[in-house]
């Protein structure tokens, strides 16, 4: 059986008991026992007779896929939050027009009960509404993060490659500029904090290649 083992931040690999080629199709199964079909890409290690290989989803569900059901998820509660909060607000005007009027209560009238409860009524609901209505906005916010979320771009995915080469081109052009004085140095760990980002950069593009390259 082939599972799922965490090989670094994002990046899950098939933790294989026979030898794959690339391109294969196998099934990884979860800890849950869900099995996913997976492609196979490169050989990543071998370590007490299991092989370790990069793989992606077959159907090509991935980090942004996943991004975008959890936004789609939260828009659909905040829409639902939303119509409890206009039902709430409804409820709490049932009896408006009556209370507009102003009408004192008449404490020992027979329209003493009913009065306190309109006015309870109206209350609670009104409150409801609003928790309501902060929820649904709450709900969109995160909705908001998860849509930004959807391009991301991560080493859990072949793109990975272009995308990590840009940034170590970037990141080299601006640790040239900051020692030739192209580009001031903000402050006396700028040359430092430059080169870091370079080192980093090399570090995840090495991997992407590594991860999925041929």
């Amino acid at each position: 059986m082939n599972v799922y083992y965490k090989f670094a931040p994002n990046v899950f690999l098939a933790k294989c008991t026979e030898k794959h080629e690339k391109g294969e199709v196998i099934d990884v199964t979860t800890r849950r026992g869900k099995e996913n079909e997976s492609i196979v890409f490169n050989l990543m290690f071998e370590r007490d007779g299991f092989y370790y290989y990069s793989i992606v989803r077959a159907d090509g569900f991935n980090v942004q896929e996943w991004a975008k059901q959890r936004a789609e998820r939260r828009l659909e509660w905040a829409a639902s939050a939303e119509r409890k909060s206009t039902d709430y607000y409804n409820r709490s005007n049932k009896d408006a027009d009556f209370l507009s009027l102003g009408e004192p209560i008449k404490v020992g009238h027979h329209s003493e009960r009913r009065h306190r409860k309109a006015i309870d009524d109206a209350w609670n609901n009104m409150g409801k509404s609003v928790a309501m209505g902060e929820k649904a906005s709450e709900h969109e916010r995160v909705a908001e993060y998860w849509k930004a979320r959807a391009n991301t771009i991560n080493l859990s995915m072949p793109e990975s490659i272009d995308f990590y080469e840009h940034k170590l081109e970037v990141a080299k052009e601006y640790h040239e500029g900051v020692k030739s004085g192209k580009y001031p140095r903000s402050h006396s760990y700028t040359l430092t904090y430059a080169k870091k980002d370079v080192n980093e950069a090399k570090k995840n593009y090495d991997l992407a290649v590594r991860l999925w390259g041929e």
